[in-house]
């Protein structure tokens, strides 16, 4: 299944590695382990952001994608399940409506 990961990473852990010079490898690291289907950099709360769509087996794999950036960047990680439209449609919407409505 595809999740959603959003990473916030404090801006100090950030900086740190920037004046330390690892900021692009050590992403770039992390990022060739997870092989995300798409990154996205940007600003979460005011905070540098990462938004990757990884795809994911099963729940024991949500540990190796959180844990780089947690040691790394002392980061957050939010993880949402996604689904296509046509995942969506095979839910079983009306089924469940019909009978919890």
């Amino acid at each position: 299944m595809k999740m959603l990961v959003n990473v916030r990473i404090p801006n100090e852990s950030f900086n740190e590695h920037l004046r330390q010079g690892t900021t692009g490898p050590t992403i770039q690291r992390i990022l060739d382990d997870l092989k995300p289907e798409s990154a996205y950099f940007t600003e979460i709360k005011g905070y540098r952001g990462l938004v990757m769509v990884v795809e994911v087996s099963s729940p024991d794999r949500v540990p190796s994608i959180a844990e780089p950036w947690f040691i790394q960047f002392n980061a957050e990680c939010e993880f949402r399940i996604a689904m296509t439209p046509e995942e969506l449609g095979n839910a079983g919407l009306e089924e469940l409506t019909a009978k919890w409505a």
